[in-house]
């Protein structure tokens, strides 16, 4: 199969301090694919490290097709981010955050860029909210916003930071079925940080798990299947909602 990421044998530490090591995955064209673990484990180190922000300590990570930290490559607008709090720029309107990745990236007119980021709102169910502004709108639409600016530049690529973090289970759940609408209607391959639960059994073809006490990948694979057929303690503590002494898996 089609690989459009490639994380082989990557190994952060700061310092004295190590996160993980040795850590392996590949990510299929066109698959949701989850990175979850607990607080501490290095979730948003690798999500940093897959969007080119954080060389590794040792390993390789490649991104279609280019190592992300071998220069010669502009990689960076073909993958589409959304951070955890959205991170939008309160100042502008919905539609204007959305444009802004065109007007920095683009030479695209003025028209073109609003145009396309009315249809980019349209498809996240913000057609009628395009003049709001971010303190006008609900969580889950700021999460929405934020997907549409991600996808402006039409990435094959988008990372997803917690998209359901803080949001009530109803609206969690719309924003699960959009993200696989959105794979399914326009072929995007998703990356997800997350420890919700509910979303990974929602959302996930695969995933991998990583883990603060081991520093490294606890499981991976089939999130139902690696519930059931895991021997780690901590895999089954995560996916059956149980505390688990000395263990982080299922925390933050």
């Amino acid at each position: 199969m089609d690989a459009i990421v490639t994380v082989k044998d990557v190994t952060q530490s700061f310092g004295t301090h190590l996160v993980y090591r040795n850590v392996s995955f590949e990510v299929v064209r066109g698959e949701v694919f989850v990175i979850l673990g607990g607080s501490g484990s290095g979730k948003s180190v690798l999500m940093r490290q897959i969007i080119g922000l954080l060389p590794p300590t040792e390993g390789q990570i490649t991104v279609l097709g280019h190592d992300m930290y071998a220069g010669g490559h502009d990689i960076l607008p073909r993958i589409g981010v959304m951070y955890q709090s959205g991170a939008l720029f309160g100042a502008m309107t919905l539609l204007e955050n959305v444009m802004l990745p065109l007007e920095m990236l683009t030479d695209l007119p003025e028209p073109a860029r609003r145009e396309i980021a009315r249809v980019k709102l349209g498809l996240v169910g913000l057609g009628s909210s395009l003049d709001l502004m971010p303190a006008e709108v609900s969580g889950g639409m700021v999460k929405r916003a934020a997907i549409a600016r991600a996808m402006a530049l039409d990435p094959p690529l988008l990372l997803l930071d917690e998209p359901s973090a803080g949001l009530d289970p109803v609206t969690s759940a719309g924003l699960d079925r959009l993200i696989l609408d959105l794979r399914q209607e326009l072929g995007i391959t998703c990356i997800v940080v997350t420890h919700e639960l509910p979303s990974i059994l929602a959302i996930a073809d695969r995933c991998v798990m990583l883990d603060r006490r081991t520093c490294g990948v606890i499981a991976s694979g089939v999130p139902r299947e690696m519930a059931e057929a895991s021997t780690e303690p901590a895999v089954h503590a995560f996916f059956r909602r149980e505390t688990m002494p000395h263990s982080d898996a299922g925390a933050g």
